[in-house]
């Protein structure tokens, strides 16, 4: 397993949080996610042989958030 931050701007309420959370998680091989949406940051636990944490970041960017790897 893998844990890898995420700078995530964008996000103005609980509810981009969860849109966050929810898209990460459509992921094959996620075991955790954690959106912080005072720091703007995101952290997933992943098992890298099933996706990768650029993946996750194309996938956040895709649902309408700046995302990047940090």
């Amino acid at each position: 397993m893998m844990k890898q931050k995420f700078a995530i701007n964008g996000m103005s309420c609980n509810h981009c949080v969860a849109t966050v959370e929810k898209t990460i998680n459509e992921l094959p091989g996620i075991e955790k996610v954690k959106v912080n949406l005072k720091k703007n940051q995101g952290s997933v636990k992943f098992d890298e042989t099933q996706t990768s944490a650029q993946e996750i970041a194309d996938k956040v960017s895709a649902a309408g958030y700046e995302t990047e790897v940090i």
